[in-house]
Parts: C-alpha cells; structure tokens; sequence
C-alpha cells in the first residue's frame, strides 16, 4: 500500500500520514531526546557523584593513616620507655686567670673602685645516653657568673649521642678584662689574694631529642647549675658541685 493510497483511506491530512509512514517503516525514528534522557542519566550529575565519592575515600584513608601512624609512635614510645639525657660537668681546669687593679682608691677603705679580670677555663661535660634510641643534642650555652654578675660564656657545638654510650665533649670560656664594680672588686681582692678561692658559679640549658627509626621525639630541656671554687696562685680547681634545676619538656 502506497503513500497516496492511505492518504485516500484515511483522509487526514498529509503531515499526519507523512508521520505515520515514518514510524511504520522506522519505529525508533521518534522523539530520541526524550528516550534518551528517559534511560540514561546525564554525564555532569555521574561525574559529580564520582567525585564527592572519591573524597570521601580519600578522607577516609587519610584518617585512618593518621591514626595508624600515632599508634605506631606510641608503640614505640611505650617500648622505648625514653630516660632523661644526663648531662654533667665533670672537670674544670683554670687555664689562666689574672687581676688588674685601677689606681683609684676610695678613702674610706683602702681597696680599689675597679677590678678587671681575665680568664680562661676549658671544661669537660659527660653526656650519658641510656636508652636504646640514640639522642639529638642541639646547642648548648653555658654562662660563668661571680656573684651574680656575668664574665662570659663557652658553647658546646650539638651532637649525636649513640645508644647505650658515654661521651665527653669539650667547650672553652673565655673572659677578657672584664671590669668588676666597687663592692664585687673588693670581695674578687680578697678572695683572691687572702682566701685564695674564687667561687663562681656555671649555668646553661642543654636541649635534646631521642630519635627512633627517624621519628623525632618532644624536646627535652635540662638546666645544669654548677659551683666551683678555683685556686688563683695555683690556678686549678678546688672544689665542683653541680646539679639539675629541673626538667623541662
């Protein structure tokens, strides 16, 4: 049956037939938008969901590392059972020493109004490491002080302490002229010239960090406070007692 031939049967008018001689010879020929948007989602909304899922897994792992790596170093930290370092003056040795009076006096006492006082004194620190983690050691600086007021400072240069060991380093104090006033020159006079016995006093903060497997712990801070009592004829030591003020993390 022709095209004209159902024109005449039906007798509707030609763009009706036209439309539905094309659907009887091709069925799928209709509205394709609409099936298509009918069974298949769109591409913007998947790709959004994929995302927000991704993320999500993301988050997720990230989470759950964190939490793993924090239980690991408390695993380690609870092994480990870390000790404060030990950190101790253990000699001293007067390299020089000399007292230059001015020749100004007071009227009331015969002592001098000024006193400068050179020095230099090599000292020897032990650093003992118990724990079977090895220790990070920064700078340490110690300051040499009579009666209160400060002559100068020596610096121990940071180190790596292995486990179970003992190490010793080294570090020299200088003081170049310095002056004294008044009250401390005449008390620096007498003690040097009559006692004999100089007493000053040595105080620095040491820091240091255990290291395991390249995880580095907290700081750990301790304050050495020293006295020592020195000989200026013999120019050696006469008597060393030291101490920790506390311990600081």
């Amino acid at each position: 049956m022709g095209k004209g031939e159902i024109d005449q049967i039906v007798g509707v008018g030609p763009s009706f037939i036209t439309y539905l001689y094309t659907l009887l010879h091709n069925p799928f020929a209709g509205d394709r938008t609409t099936m298509t948007s009918r069974y298949y989602p769109s591409s913007s909304s998947s790709s959004t969901a994929s995302i927000k899922g991704c993320c999500c897994c993301l988050g997720l792992l990230f989470s759950f590392l964190a939490l793993l790596s924090l239980a690991i170093i408390l695993v380690i930290v609870l092994a480990i059972k870390p000790k404060k370092p030990q950190f101790d003056l253990q000699q001293v040795t007067v390299q020089y020493i000399n007292f230059a009076a001015t020749n100004s006096f007071t009227s009331a006492v015969d002592s001098p109004s000024s006193t400068s006082l050179s020095l230099v004194i090599g000292m020897v620190f032990t650093a003992k490491n118990d724990n079977i983690a090895g220790i990070k050691y920064r700078d340490s600086t110690f300051n040499i002080m009579y009666r209160g007021v400060p002559l100068g400072r020596g610096t121990v240069p940071g180190f790596y302490q292995a486990a179970h060991s003992v190490k010793k380093v080294q570090t020299t104090v200088s003081v170049d002229r310095v002056n004294l006033l008044q009250a401390d020159a005449a008390e620096l006079v007498t003690d040097a010239s009559v006692n004999d016995r100089v007493e000053l006093r040595i105080m620095g903060d040491v820091s240091a960090k255990i290291r395991v497997i390249g995880i580095t712990s907290p700081s750990v801070q301790v304050s050495i406070d020293c006295s020592i009592v020195i000989s200026p004829s013999k120019q050696s030591l006469i008597s060393k007692q030291c101490g920790f003020d506390g311990l600081q993390v």
